[in-house]
C-alpha cells in the first residue's frame, strides 16, 4: 500500500515532464521555464516543508501524516489541470510540492519500524518501486489519456484516484511500534523524539557521513531529474517519437528498466551491505560509472528505437543509489529519528537534485538553442554528462568514511 502511495506521489509529480509537450504548445512555456517548474519551484517548497512535517511526524502519528499529505498532493494535482497560464500552473505545482512533502519520509519510517535491519534494503527496494512504476503509468496513462482528449484529463483522473487513495491510508494502515525491531540493547528512550526542532537538524548536519551520503546522492538525483523530466520532450522533439508511441515504449523501459534497477539494487545493499558497510556507498559509485557510456549514445542517437535501448541501461543503473542511501540513514539513526532523518535526507537530496538538475538541463538547451536549433536538448544532456562523475566520486568518498567509521556513523560527528 506505501508502495502504491508512492506511485501516485512519483505520478503526479512527473505529469507536467511526461506531457511537456502539448503543455508547451498550449501554454507557450520555454524549456527554462518548463525546467524551474518541474524542478526549482517544486523542489522549494517539497524540500522545506518535508523538515517540519518530519518533526511533526515522529511526534505523532505517521500514518496519518501520511494520508493528509496524500490527499493535499491529490487534490493540487488535479488543480494542474485547471490552468490557464503558466503563473497558474506554478502555483498548482508548488501546492502539489507541499503535500508531497508529507509522502515519502513517514514511509521510509513506517517500513524501518516493519522490518528487522537485515531485511529493510528490499523492503525498502520494493517500497522504492514507486518511482519506476509512477513513471511508467504516468507515461503510457497520461500519453494515453492526453492523445485521446487533453492534456488536463490526466490530472483530474489521478487525483481523484489519489484523493480515494489517501482516505483508505487513513482507515486501514496501522501505525507500528518505534524501534520494535531494532537490535537490543537500546537505550530506554531512544523510540523517543530526539529533542527539539533545532537539535534533530543539528544533529543530522553536524555528522560528516550523513552530509556526505545527502550530497552524494544529490548529485545523482541531479543526473536523474535532470535526465527524466527532459526525457518525453526529448525523445519527441529530437528523435521523432509520437505521443502514442512514447505511451508504449518509452513506458515499458522506465518500468522494467528502473524497476528491474532499484529491485535489484535493494538485494544487493541485502546481500553485500550485511558484511561491509562500504556497499552502500561503492555499489551506487560502480553503478554511475557503468552508466555513463550508454547515456552519451542514448543522446547522440539518431533513431529513437536505438535512443531508447541505450536508454535503458542508465535507467537500471541510475537509481542503484536510492534504496542504498535511505537504507543506510535510517539503519544508523535512532528509531525516534527515522521520520527526521529521511526528510533531512531527502531535503539535500532532492534540493540538489530535483531543484537544480532539471533547471539546469532547460536553462542549458535555451542556451545551446540558437546555435544547435533542434539540437539544443542534446547539447544539454552532454553537458549533465560530467555530474555522473561528480556523484561517483563522492560515494568513493562516502565509502572510504565509512570504511574508516567501523563503529557506525555515531563515531563519526565533526
Amino acid at each position: 500500500m506505501l508502495c502504491f502511495v508512492y506511485v501516485l506521489n512519483f505520478l503526479d509529480r512527473q505529469l507536467v515532464s511526461i506531457l511537456a509537450k502539448p503543455i508547451q504548445d498550449s501554454l507557450q512555456i520555454t524549456d527554462s521555464e518548463l525546467g524551474r517548474i518541474t524542478g526549482f519551484y517544486f523542489a522549494l517548497f517539497y524540500c522545506f516543508i518535508a523538515i517540519p512535517v518530519g518533526w511533526l511526524a515522529d511526534r505523532t502519528n505517521r500514518v496519518k501524516v501520511l494520508s493528509i499529505a496524500c490527499g493535499v498532493w491529490s487534490a493540487a494535482t488535479a488543480a494542474c489541470g485547471m490552468a490557464g497560464n503558466y503563473g497558474q500552473l506554478v502555483i498548482a505545482r508548488m501546492a502539489v510540492g507541499v503535500g508531497e512533502a508529507g509522502g515519502v519520509p513517514p514511509s521510509y519510517a513506517i517500513i524501518s519500524d516493519s522490518f528487522p535491519r537485515e531485511q529493510r534494503g528490499t523492503a525498502m527496494g520494493i517500497f522504492n518501486l514507486g518511482p519506476p512504476i509512477g513513471s511508467a503509468l504516468g507515461v503510457a496513462f497520461g500519453a494515453s489519456l492526453a492523445a485521446a482528449f487533453d492534456w488536463r484529463v490526466p490530472f483530474y483522473v489521478v487525483g481523484v484516484i489519489g484523493i480515494v487513495t489517501a482516505v483508505i491510508v487513513y482507515l486501514f494502515i496501522p501505525e507500528p511500534e518505534r524501534g520494535q525491531f531494532d537490535p537490543a540493547p537500546l537505550p530506554s528512550d531512544s523510540a523517543k523524539p530526539v529533542g527539539s526542532f533545532g537539535q534533530a537538524i543539528r544533529s543530522f548536519f553536524s555528522n560528516k557521513i550523513l552530509v556526505v551520503a545527502a550530497l552524494a546522492s544529490g548529485a545523482a538525483n541531479f543526473i536523474t531529474y535532470g535526465l527524466s523530466n527532459f526525457a518525453t520532450l526529448f525523445l519527441m522533439r529530437e528523435k521523432g517519437m509520437a505521443l502514442e508511441q512514447v505511451a508504449i515504449w518509452y513506458a515499458l523501459a522506465v518500468g522494467l528498466g528502473m524497476g528491474a534497477g532499484i529491485f535489484v539494487s535493494g538485494r544487493l545493499i541485502d546481500r553485500f551491505g550485511a558484511t561491509n558497510k562500504t556497499a552502500y556507498a561503492s555499489i551506487p559509485a560502480v553503478s554511475l560509472v557503468l552508466a555513463l557510456p550508454f547515456f552519451l549514445g542514448f543522446a547522440s542517437a539518431d533513431r529513437w528505437e536505438l535512443a531508447l535501448a541505450l536508454l535503458c541501461v542508465p535507467l537500471f543503473l541510475n537509481s542503484f543509489f536510492l534504496p542504498a542511501t535511505v537504507t543506510f540513514v535510517q539503519g544508523e539513526v535512532a528509531p525516534g529519528a527515522r521520520v527526521i532523518s529521511g526528510a533531512l535526507l531527502l531535503l539535500v537530496m532532492n534540493l540538489i537534485g530535483l531543484g537544480l538538475g532539471p533547471t539546469f538541463v532547460g536553462m542549458a538547451s535555451d542556451f545551446f538553442r540558437p546555435e544547435y536549433g533542434e539540437h539544443a536538448l542534446r547539447m544539454a544532456y552532454y553537458a549533465l554528462a560530467p555530474m555522473y562523475l561528480v556523484a561517483a566520486l563522492l560515494f568513493l568518498w562516502l565509502a572510504l568514511l565509512i570504511k574508516r567509521s567501523p563503529g557506525g556513523v555515531a563515531d563519526t560527528h565533526g
